[in-house]
């Protein structure tokens, strides 16, 4: 199990328009076979920052998901929305075992 946790500072202006961008892509990236998890979260005190977890089954399944048509859509969407850069730190799974996910 790879995880990923993808920290992502919008523009103020952006925020909604973010948001929907965003929840279009989890929704499609659900449906991928090698996702065990997609989740987007907005901090409760500074609402232009976001997080995205992505778990993936395999690494491969994570390189898949690059290449789908939505994550690039919304990879070409909200780059103008960025304060900054995104980043993302990967993670593997110590406990619980991938297939308790």
């Amino acid at each position: 199990m790879i995880v990923v946790l993808v920290h992502i500072h919008v523009k103020l202006e952006a925020i909604d328009a973010f948001r929907a961008a965003t929840i279009e892509n989890v929704r499609n990236s659900l449906q991928e076979p090698g996702i065990a998890q997609f989740a987007f979260l907005q901090t409760a005190d500074t609402p232009n920052k976001f997080l995205l977890i992505e778990a993936y089954r395999t690494a491969e399944a994570q390189a898949a998901h690059k290449d789908t048509k939505h994550y690039q859509v919304w990879r070409d969407t909200v780059i103008s929305m960025m304060a900054e850069a995104r980043s993302g730190v990967r993670y593997e799974s110590v406990f619980p075992p991938a297939e308790n996910w």
